[in-house]
């Protein structure tokens, strides 16, 4: 092993020594530019959702378009900042960016950086595509489309970069006693709350109001949920992790249900079905925060527990906790009584048919019996899974110091 590499933090078989890095006075700018950055792509892509529901395709240089390509270039010039500070800076400041940094291709700087460069030449490589999909296959096409599958790749490569990065200055800040430490796990939270909505955004389609009767909207759930909690869970050594980025989650939505039908909006393509007047907000959350509750308490009680069992017990405590509450909320969301601006059923994109299920609140072909029990069942084994999967990535993060 070189001089350079064996005074500087590696994970090598499970174990890491310490980086020799002064602690520093505050949060550093490009860590607070980067939860902007994430921000922005979470804003943007719930403004957009609203925009195509209450006002359909539009040009590209739209607010929510312009909020979501942010993201990509604050990490742009985030990364560009480090990769030359740290490959090339002689201040005292770039020698401690070098000492807390990886070498890829003779260019250093943190590992989050390159992961999340990755992530905004997919955002940029995304935004002609998408416009050839809709002009190809459609104005106003499913979320999951292949440019759009890219985006969203692409937002998530910079989440979890941005996560890194402020997860090896938390490591380095941890060792050395840094008061800045608590900043940093809250920033750190933060962003996995905004990292468990992107999740939610990406299997929005299926876990609509009306679908929550399915065994398909539960088995999302399973693959998508339990692995960021988890992940964050473990890296974060915060034993409310899970509830945490679950209520951030859950305010953030419920925010956009509050605020964006303050903002006029009407319809510019047809046939237009419904009189939309102003922006369509999200559905409301899914009660995440429940099962993050259970999990957060099994999690604490099983500290000594092999993964394997963790992760079979959460799986089974996830789909239970998720379905007891979710399956009759469900039913309470189509029912007459949550037809207020709280809960947010009363609004309907302006290409809702009369008789669309959205429209009559009626459930979109529920699931009975043995299609749904098991159902629930293959929902079980992939949320063991996915936690499984979850405990070890997280609990490989805590090593990360650079």
């Amino acid at each position: 092993m070189s001089a350079d590499l064996a005074q500087h933090p590696l994970l090598v078989n499970g174990s890491r020594t310490k980086a020799k890095v002064q602690p520093a006075t505050s949060v550093p700018w490009y860590i607070w530019a980067g939860a902007l950055a994430v921000t922005s792509a979470s804003l943007g892509g719930q403004w957009d959702v609203a925009w195509h529901r209450s006002i359909g395709r539009d040009t590209f240089w739209t607010p929510a378009h312009m909020a979501i390509y942010a993201c990509g270039v604050i990490a742009g010039i985030v990364g560009m900042y480090l990769v030359f500070a740290t490959t090339f800076g002689k201040s005292v400041h770039a020698a401690r960016l070098r000492e807390a940094s990886v070498n890829i291709f003779g260019l250093r700087a943190p590992l989050g950086v390159f992961l999340a460069g990755w992530g905004g030449v997919a955002m940029l490589t995304s935004a002609p595509f998408d416009n050839w999909w809709h002009n190809a296959y459609g104005l106003d096409v499913k979320i999951i489309s292949p440019p759009h599958a890219l985006l969203i790749l692409g937002i998530r490569a910079i989440d979890f970069g941005m996560l890194f990065l402020i997860l090896a200055a938390m490591n380095r800040a941890s060792d050395a006693g840094d008061v800045n430490y608590p900043n940093l796990r809250r920033l750190f939270l933060y962003l996995g709350g905004l990292v468990l909505g992107g999740q939610m955004f990406f299997i929005m389609e299926y876990t609509w109001d009306v679908g929550l009767h399915r065994g398909i909207a539960y088995i999302c759930l399973a693959i998508a949920v339990p692995v960021v909690l988890a992940t964050i869970s473990q890296a974060s050594r915060f034993r409310w992790a899970a509830t945490t980025i679950a209520a951030i989650y859950t305010i953030s939505i419920m925010a956009f249900i509050l605020i964006f039908p303050l903002f006029p909006a009407q319809p510019k393509l047809g046939p237009v079905f419904y009189p939309v007047t102003h922006l369509v907000p999200p559905k409301f959350p899914i009660l995440l925060i429940v099962p993050a509750f259970a999990l957060d308490l099994l999690w604490h009680c099983t500290k000594t527990w092999k993964f394997w069992q963790v992760a079979l017990l959460s799986g089974l405590v996830f789909v239970g906790v998720i379905f007891a509450v979710e399956w009759p909320f469900a039913s309470f969301l189509l029912s007459p009584a949550s037809e207020n601006r709280f809960f947010g059923t009363t609004y309907f994109d302006y290409n809702s048919r009369p008789d669309g299920f959205d429209r009559l609140r009626h459930f979109f072909r529920p699931d009975s019996g043995a299609t749904l029990w098991f159902g629930l069942f293959r929902a079980t084994l992939y949320a063991s899974f996915s936690t499984w999967l979850g405990l070890l990535f997280g609990r490989w993060m805590r090593g990360v110091q650079r």
